[in-house]
C-alpha cells in the first residue's frame, strides 16, 4: 500500500492496484496504490479512510479482462459481483447473504466480476461470462469499503486482455497503453 498525495474532502481519491496502472496519473489528485487482489484493496482503502478525512469520491481506475469477444475500451461499471465466493452455500448454512452483487451506477454499463484469480483459462472465462462482461481483482472490494464508509465511488476499467490463454502476456504488453488511456480519461473529468 502506498498513498501518494493528501486526501481532502474537496478532491477524489484515485485508487489503482499497481504502479504500472498509475504511471501517467500525475499529481493533481491523491493516488492510492493498493496492491493486487481483494485483501490488499480492502486493507489499503479501509486503512486510509480510517486515518482521517474522506475524499469527495473514490475513483477506481484499472485494467480488466474481457469475458466476451468484442469487448474493448474504457467502461464505467454499472454492477459488480464477487466470482470467488459461494453465496448460495453460505446462505444455506447461515440464512444470510454474503457477497451480494452491488449496483455501482444506475446508468447502463457492464457487470464486473471480481475475484482473487487472474483469469487466463478459457473455461473459467466462459463460466464467468454467464454473469458478467469484465473481470478484475479489486473492484468489488473497493466498492464494499467505499459503500460502508459512505463515500461515493466509481469503477472505471479499461480492457487489457481477453481473460483467456495468453492473458498474462497480453496484460504485460498492454498495461502501459491502458495506463495512458486511463490517465487521459481522468484528466477529462470534471470533479
Amino acid at each position: 500500500m502506498r498513498l501518494l498525495g493528501t486526501i481532502t474532502p474537496t478532491r477524489p481519491l484515485i485508487v489503482v492496484a499497481v504502479q504500472e496502472e498509475a504511471v501517467y496519473l500525475g499529481d493533481a489528485f491523491p493516488v492510492l496504490l493498493t496492491g493486487m487482489g481483494k485483501i490488499n484493496a480492502t486493507a489499503a482503502l479501509a486503512t486510509v479512510l480510517a486515518r482521517g478525512e474522506h475524499p469527495s469520491e473514490i475513483v477506481n481506475l484499472g485494467t480488466a479482462g474481457a469475458l466476451r469477444p468484442g469487448w474493448a475500451g474504457t467502461h464505467q461499471v454499472a454492477r459488480v459481483l464477487q466470482h470467488d465466493i459461494d453465496t448460495p452455500s453460505l446462505f444455506a448454512l447461515t440464512g444470510k447473504t454474503y457477497g451480494a452483487a452491488i449496483t455501482v451506477s444506475e446508468t447502463a454499463g457492464p457487470t464486473l466480476a471480481t475475484g482473487d484469480l487472474f483469469v487466463s483459462d478459457p473455461a473459467a472465462r466462459d463460466r464467468l461470462a454467464l454473469e458478467a462482461d469484465l473481470v478484475d481483482m479489486e473492484g468489488y472490494a473497493i466498492a464494499v469499503v467505499a459503500q460502508r464508509a459512505g463515500v461515493p465511488f466509481r469503477l472505471i476499467k479499461h480492457v487489457s486482455d481477453e481473460a483467456g490463454e495468453g492473458a498474462g502476456r497480453a496484460w504485460r504488453e498492454s498495461v502501459d497503453d491502458c495506463a495512458k488511456i486511463l490517465a487521459d480519461w481522468l484528466h477529462t473529468q470534471q470533479f
